[in-house]
């Protein structure tokens, strides 16, 4: 399969089936995201793996914390900025209706909502979860070679017939994770990823988000 057609295929999976992943699959995805770019050659990434009892485990520390803190930890680095301008607020306010549509959840239905969210949680049943580290001193330009290294994952995945689910939900316990997993002060959780076999039955797995057309983004100088 082309990258092309691996960039077309690949969407957020919101439920997996219960076949395992085996370690040797991670360890090779993770040796093939390796070689992603990053500016100076930094590298500025680190990956927890939890599957099993540890997975649980992470899964029942959220659960307690946003019991405690329903609006959770997200501190100084926000899910999404604060006053989401146009386009980006009627994109996210798109994506989050037609996911609920799909999963037949009426926007009255607040508890029914909560429960769909709390599924991040649960890293939407997929056997195997990822989380994303990165060193607090480094800038804009790190977090974008991270940002790659998750696409370089995520695409290997892809190919070797898995699916994922980027899952920025899991900073809402930040602290908390960073706690429970002894990590020094000057790291930072960034965000998780679900990793599994999609559940082909699943009607939620037939969200496809919209794509802005090129001529909406980009802009070409210099050409005859």
């Amino acid at each position: 399969m082309s990258v092309a057609e691996l960039l077309k295929k690949r969407i957020s999976v919101r439920a997996f089936s219960d076949k395992p992943v085996i370690a040797q699959q991670v360890l090779d995805l993770l040796e093939t995201a390796r070689w992603s770019p990053s500016g100076g050659n930094l590298q500025p990434w680190k990956v927890i793996v939890v599957s099993g009892a540890e997975k649980l485990a992470v899964e029942r520390l959220a659960m307690e914390t946003l019991a405690r803190n329903p609006r959770g930890e997200a501190g100084d680095y926000p899910i999404y900025p604060e006053g989401l301008a146009e386009p980006y607020r009627t994109r996210r306010y798109r994506v989050g209706e037609d996911l609920y549509a799909l999963m037949g959840i009426p926007r009255e239905d607040k508890a029914a909502r909560l429960r769909a969210v709390a599924r991040n949680y649960q890293f939407f049943g997929a056997p195997v979860g990822l989380f994303f580290v990165i060193d607090r001193a480094m800038g804009h330009g790190q977090w974008a070679h991270l940002g790659m290294f998750m696409q370089s994952l995520a695409l290997a995945a892809e190919e070797q017939g898995l699916s994922t689910c980027m899952q920025e939900a899991w900073a809402m316990v930040r602290q908390s994770l960073h706690r429970h997993f002894g990590l020094p002060e000057q790291e930072l959780v960034y965000c998780g990823m679900a990793l599994g076999h999609a559940d082909a039955s699943a009607v939620v797995n037939n969200l496809r988000s919209e794509r802005a057309p090129v001529e909406e983004f980009a802009v070409l100088k210099g050409f005859d």
